[in-house]
C-alpha cells in the first residue's frame, strides 16, 4: 500500500512540475499573438463595442490608429485582441466628435494606453464624459481641417474630407470628421455621425470608395441615394448594437446600401479588413 501511495504521489509531482514548465509559456503565446494585423498589409477593424463607433487602423509599417472609441469600457477587449497584449501605444486616436458613443471607451483607452497624437475638432461638450476625456488627453493635438493628409507608412494614406473649418458652432453630428483612407488601389471613407448636409458638401469630391463605414450606426439621417450612388462602395459596414432602441439600421439605409455588401458589427462582432493595396479581404 505504501510503495503504491508513493508511486502515485511521485506521479503527480511530475504531472505539477511539467505544467509549471510548459502552461505559462503556451498562455502567453496565446494572447500575445491573438487577433493581430499581419506584417506588410493594411488591416482595418470595425471593432465590436455595441451601440457606437471604434475602428482601429494599423499600416503596413505598423503605424497605428484608433478612430473613435464607443462607449464604455467595452473597446478594450477588442482592442487588445487585435493590437496584442503587450502593445501599450497608440499612434493616432482621432475623435469625430464629442458624443458619448464614440468617446465613451476613450476614457479607458488613455487610461491603459500612451497616446502620441489626437486628431480631432474644436467641437466641445458639456457632458461629464466628454469632460473625463479632456482630462485625459495626452501627447500632440491636432486640429482637423479639409485637405491635410496624414501619411501612416507604406502608402497608406489618411485625408480629412470634412470639417472646412472651425466646427465649435456646428452641431455635434454635423461636426464629424470624415477622413478617406487609401492604400494602393484601396479606399476606405469613415463618415462618423455626418448627416446627408454633410454627406451633400461631399459630393463634387473624390469619394469613391471601396468600404464605406455607415454614416450614424444605420440612421437614416445618414446614407442618402445620391451619396451611395458616387461613393459606389463594394462593402458597407454599419457599427451598431443588437436590438438597439434607435431601430438602426433604418429600412430605407438598407435599400440605399442594397448595390453592396452589407455587414454589421450587431451580427458579425468586430469586422477585419485586410488589403495589400491590390484587394481588400476579410478575416
Amino acid at each position: 500500500m505504501r510503495i503504491l501511495r508513493s508511486l502515485i504521489l511521485l506521479v503527480l509531482f511530475f504531472i505539477l512540475i511539467g505544467s509549471l514548465d510548459v502552461l505559462p509559456e503556451r498562455n502567453v503565446a496565446a494572447v500575445s499573438q491573438s487577433g493581430t494585423c499581419p506584417e506588410r498589409l493594411l488591416c482595418v477593424v470595425f471593432l465590436d463595442v455595441g451601440q457606437g463607433d471604434s475602428i482601429f487602423i494599423q499600416s503596413p509599417t505598423e503605424t497605428q490608429m484608433l478612430i473613435d472609441g464607443g462607449r464604455g469600457s467595452a473597446v478594450l477587449r477588442p482592442l487588445a485582441d487585435v493590437m496584442g497584449f503587450f502593445d501599450k501605444t497608440i499612434d493616432y486616436v482621432l475623435i469625430t466628435h464629442p458624443d458619448s458613443d464614440h468617446v465613451g471607451g476613450l476614457v479607458s483607452v488613455f487610461d491603459r494606453y500612451e497616446i502620441l497624437h489626437v486628431l480631432r475638432t474644436e467641437k466641445e461638450s458639456e457632458t461629464a464624459v466628454w469632460q473625463a476625456v479632456e482630462e485625459r488627453l495626452e501627447g500632440e493635438m491636432l486640429f482637423a481641417r479639409r485637405g491635410q493628409t496624414y501619411d501612416l507608412g507604406g502608402g497608406a494614406v489618411l485625408t480629412i474630407l470634412f470639417p472646412e473649418a472651425d466646427a465649435s458652432d456646428l452641431e455635434s453630428n454635423e461636426a464629424s470628421i470624415v477622413a478617406r483612407l487609401v492604400y494602393g488601389e484601396s479606399e476606405f471613407l469613415f463618415m462618423g455621425d455626418a448627416p446627408q448636409e454633410v454627406e451633400r458638401k461631399l459630393l463634387e469630391g473624390d469619394i469613391q470608395s471601396d468600404v464605406l463605414k455607415v454614416g450614424h450606426h444605420g440612421s437614416k439621417t445618414s446614407t442618402a441615394e445620391e451619396f451611395i450612388e458616387v461613393v459606389r462602395p463594394t462593402y458597407s459596414i454599419i457599427s451598431a448594437g443588437k436590438d438597439n432602441r434607435y431601430g438602426h439600421p433604418h429600412a430605407e439605409v438598407l435599400e440605399n446600401l442594397s448595390v453592396s455588401e452589407i455587414k454589421n458589427t450587431a451580427d458579425e462582432g468586430s469586422i477585419f479588413m485586410i488589403s495589400d493595396g491590390k484587394s481588400i479581404w476579410f478575416k
